[in-house]
């Protein structure tokens, strides 16, 4: 299958601290990744990478055949941001907007002009809105604020503000933070749903839900990748190793409150 995103001999810093150092990576169409480290580890900064919002200082990097380790024209930066949607910890959902309206702005690469401006949308588009409401199964709470949702039925609107996007790479940010295992393991089905035309690369905090979304894993240590493994063989070890923080380690030097604590949630994978 053809590449999805490539990384060549990339180099990411920011006041003179490197944040990631990245020889060789491939990612090819369709696969299903995650990302997994200590806090600090780069996850984030790969994903803002990938989207545009952070130049490399070195390096090549292409993605979905756009190269990006120089700054993209503003028009192809919009192109590639029409092809790239974005499920944040943050969810990045207008709070005064109904769930409706938040899914359609997953629409906005193909209704511009006065009818963006206006959220006057075409029949079509408020079809396919509510076809992916449904299929969330928030269809009955689709002129709810989303500032009086619950945090899964954000995570739902989100995902289904995709589903009326399509775009061709997904890209997730701890998708299930602050949610219940019941609601975390639902956002996880819907997203490779969501997902299933595109390729899905995930920030994952919680081992245990690494075979729900993921076939392919990668840990980073320190913006390095320590491993690049199917998600079967990432096992209680090779997650303890990773997340120890070793002697000379920048994480060593990090309150305990900052640190992630593995142990706690390897039990589903022991």
């Amino acid at each position: 299958m053809s590449p999805c995103l490539t990384l060549d001999s990339l180099l990411c810093q920011a006041q003179g601290r490197t944040l990631l150092a990245i020889d060789r990576l491939t990612v090819v169409h369709g696969e299903r990744l995650a990302i997994i480290g200590a806090n600090g580890a780069g996850k984030s900064t790969l994903l803002r990478l990938l989207s545009g919002f952070l130049p490399p200082a070195s390096g090549a990097l292409e993605v979905l055949g756009r190269r990006m380790d120089s700054p993209l024209p503003p028009r192809e930066l919009r192109a590639l941001r029409v092809e790239v949607g974005q499920v944040m910890q943050g969810l990045h959902l207008v709070g005064r907007l109904s769930a409706r309206e938040n899914v359609l702005i997953g629409s906005l690469g193909r209704v511009s002009g006065w009818r963006s401006w206006l959220r006057c949308f075409p029949a079509d588009e408020l079809t396919r809105a509510a076809g992916a409401l449904h299929s969330v199964g928030l269809l009955a709470r689709a002129d709810t604020r989303a500032d009086r949702l619950s945090g899964g039925e954000r995570q739902k609107v989100a995902i289904a503000r995709l589903l009326l996007q399509r775009p061709r790479l997904i890209l997730a940010d701890e998708p299930t933070a602050a949610l219940d295992p019941a609601a975390a393991a639902e956002v996880c089905r819907l997203l490779v749903a969501a997902a299933a035309e595109a390729t899905l690369i995930s920030v994952v905090h919680n081992p245990s839900l690494l075979p729900l979304l993921a076939d392919r894993v990668i840990g980073l240590r320190l913006g390095r990748i320590a491993f690049d493994l199917p998600v079967a063989q990432v096992d209680e070890r090779r997650l303890v190793d990773l997340y120890r923080p070793a002697a000379g380690d920048e994480a060593s030097l990090r309150p305990a409150s900052a640190a992630i604590d593995p142990p706690a949630r390897l039990a589903a994978l022991s």
